[in-house]
């Protein structure tokens, strides 16, 4: 422990020792960006463009050849140029918005660096975010981290969106299920009328996993906990058990993404210029659109189902082996295994004269569901917001006109805020980590290096590959999101404008899934994830016997993603 924190300790004050001499020896290097927008005349004559859902006026037009902002006069600068954004217009009457933007070459990549070399030494998600944090501020000369960096990123309206889904909501309604009962109840129902063996009680656990399907560590403790009994009871190893309750928690919510997964990822996605990226439920409708390019997120869900089912012919030896052990010799654990104990994780308590019934479970989701998918046919973007609050508000009406106290709620409420804290600093710092990415320019660091180099076929498998070491270290896929979407996104909308492929949405929303499934990948096989703890914990697995026996599993469906991933790009000739 003592070597770990000296370790940390030197690396990050070698990190912030780098910064520091980056900020005073590499100089900005400016680069020529071109943006193209809506552009129309109003009735009066006035020149005007749309910008994320709204219109403003093109003031100070000029033609592009006379534009300080074109790449043969960036060059010859020797600071900071004086004009940073100019409506320029072409020979051929184009119109479009030039943007000096700069990078400081690879020192543009050190938070994202440093980030993920100190998940490697300490482990720690959180303290390598922060740290990361730290040394983009210092690379820029930014020494007030509170109120120059970490209040303005929190204080913006899609990071207090995701606070509120995400704490509030999320956190509460879950909360209230616990304090009821409602979830183990519903849980219990279908255990108890559907489960009549090992594989009928592996099936219920991948089902109940689609059920909850908000991800991370509150689909691993809801359904590890509820059938963690049954399924001792039928005979379940445990390496199975936990691969089932892991398997379907992040990839089944990247395939029913009806949570608050796309109200995060489209902060990180923007693209200027970039017409189907323009507005939050522009990027919205895009996540959604991209679902059928999970390529990972599907197989791995389908594994499941088939080893589920005890078709073990894509699982492995280690769960055959398992499944094997436990139904001759009952033994649901190797015998050089160390079970985690779920202990007293997340025990329910239910106040003793309330009796939970399993419709105050299934009511508020389908009413969540019907929200949700509702607003997204008829609107063209899923009201999470609408449909959380409604399920929260359902939940709680039922609870009172039951019996339960408002204090017993409100009890319940606040420990569902507890249980999704740490999360939400790790989502609050992976949006402030994203923003400092994009600020130093660490994507058109990428661009410039790689732009004209990579062919279009090979940028979905290279994504994936980056997102799952970054993942795989950091133990986290949403912090993955925030330090690899401002990279991967302008690099893909680069590739597709000169190798002109011919239908860049198609393209954009290939390697947009494979970073989303290549952190789902990289989290749920990571040692130091904490849905990967949760899953060994609630299931009483030994937790590397856990990440032993899915790798193989997870490496083969990933390697087939990476196939038809690079087959799909083909489409977007």
């Amino acid at each position: 422990m003592l070597s770990r924190n000296l370790a940390t300790w030197g690396f990050l004050l070698l990190a912030l020792m780098a910064a520091l001499y980056a900020n005073q020896a590499q100089h900005p290097v400016w680069k020529e960006q071109s943006y193209l927008y809506e552009t129309f005349h109003t009735a009066d004559g006035r020149l005007m463009y749309r910008y994320q859902g709204e219109v403003l006026p093109v003031d100070g037009l000029v033609a592009y050849q006379d534009s300080p902002l074109r790449q043969v006069n960036l060059d010859r600068l020797q600071e900071e140029p004086a004009v940073k954004r100019q409506w320029v217009e072409k020979q051929d009457g184009q119109i479009m918005l030039l943007q000096a933007d700069f990078h400081y070459g690879i020192w543009s990549l050190l938070p994202a660096f440093v980030t993920i070399a100190l998940c490697l030494i300490c482990r720690e998600p959180i303290v390598a975010l922060l740290a990361g944090i730290v040394t983009g501020a210092f690379l820029i000369g930014q020494f007030d981290i509170v109120d120059k960096v970490l209040i303005p990123s929190l204080g913006t309206q899609s990071a207090a969106a995701i606070l509120v889904l995400y704490l509030w909501l999320l956190g509460g309604l879950t909360g209230i299920w616990a304090k009821t009962g409602a979830a183990q109840a519903f849980a219990q129902t279908m255990t108890r009328h559907f489960v009549r063996g090992p594989r009928s009680a592996k099936l219920v656990t991948w089902l109940l996993g689609a059920m909850f399907f908000q991800g991370g560590t509150i689909s691993t403790v809801l359904v590890g906990t509820t059938v963690r009994p049954i399924a001792d009871k039928a005979g379940v190893s445990h390496e199975e058990l936990s691969y089932v309750v892991d398997s379907t928690a992040s990839p089944i919510a990247v395939v029913l993404a009806f949570n608050a997964w796309p109200a995060y990822v489209q902060a990180f996605i923007f693209v200027p210029g970039v017409a189907f990226l323009a507005t939050e439920a522009d990027r919205i409708a895009f996540f959604f659109d991209s679902i059928p390019f999970s390529f990972y997120a599907i197989l791995a869900v389908l594994g499941t189902l088939l080893m589920s089912l005890n078709i073990f012919t894509f699982s492995g030896k280690r769960l055959r082996k398992a499944h094997e052990r436990a139904a001759k010799t009952g033994q649901l654990d190797a015998p050089s295994a160390r079970p985690m104990s779920s202990g007293e994780l997340h025990k329910v308590q239910v106040p003793a004269h309330y009796q939970a019934n399993m419709w105050e479970f299934l009511l508020p989701l389908l009413l969540l569901l019907g929200i949700a998918v509702g607003t997204f046919m008829w609107l063209g973007s899923p009201k999470v917001n609408w449909a959380f609050g409604t399920a929260l508000v359902v939940a709680s009406a039922i609870a009172l006109c039951k019996g339960m106290s408002l204090e017993n709620l409100l009890d319940g409420f606040g420990d569902g805020l507890k249980s999704v804290v740490v999360a939400s600093v790790v989502l609050m710092l992976a949006i402030t980590i994203g923003g400092i990415s994009k600020q130093i320019g660490g994507g058109l660091y990428l661009i410039d290096l790689l732009g004209e180099t990579i062919p279009f076929w090979a940028l979905p498998v290279i994504l994936q590959l980056i997102t799952m070491v970054i993942a795989f270290s950091t133990g986290t896929s949403w912090g993955t999101y925030a330090i690899a979407f401002p990279l991967a996104m302008p690099l893909a909308w680069m590739i597709t404008q000169d190798q002109q492929l011919a239908n860049p949405e198609l393209y954009m929303a290939i390697c947009f899934a494979t970073v989303l499934n290549g952190s789902v990948y990289g989290d749920q096989c990571s040692p130091i994830s904490d849905s990967t703890i949760l899953s060994s914990m609630t299931t009483g697995c030994d937790l590397m016997d856990h990440v032993k026996s899915q790798l193989f599993p997870a490496g083969l469906a990933a390697s087939a993603a990476a196939l038809l991933w690079t087959c799909a790009t083909f489409f977007a000739l």
